[in-house]
C-alpha cells in the first residue's frame, strides 16, 4: 500500500534524516545559499531547454516551408518532363 507521504519512493522519515545530514554537513548558514545556487541551475536547465524546444520548431517550420518550395518545383520539373516526352513522342513517329 502507498502512503500519502512517499515521495519518489522515500518516506517522511527519510526526508526528514537526509535534511539532518545536510544541515550537519553544511550548516544552516549555507543551506539558503545552496538552495540559491540548484534554484540558479534549475532555472538556467529550464531556459537551455526552452531554447531547444524553440530551434526545434523554427528547424521544423522551416523544412514545412522548404517542403512547399520543393513540391512547388517538383510540380515545375513533372510539367517539363511531360513537355519533353510530348515533343519527343511526335519526333519518334516523325522517323
Amino acid at each position: 500500500m502507498i502512503h500519502a507521504t512517499t515521495l519518489l519512493f522515500i518516506s517522511g522519515g527519510e526526508i526528514g534524516f537526509i535534511l539532518l545530514i545536510v544541515v550537519m554537513v553544511f550548516g544552516a548558514d549555507k543551506i539558503p545559499e545552496i538552495a540559491r545556487g540548484l534554484g540558479k541551475g534549475i532555472k538556467q536547465v529550464k531556459n537551455a531547454t526552452n531554447d531547444i524546444k524553440y530551434e526545434i520548431t523554427k528547424s521544423v517550420e522551416k523544412q514545412v516551408g522548404d517542403t512547399n518550395v520543393t513540391k512547388d518545383i517538383n510540380d515545375e520539373l513533372n510539367k517539363v518532363k511531360d513537355d519533353l516526352e510530348e515533343f519527343t513522342g511526335s519526333v519518334r513517329r516523325k522517323m
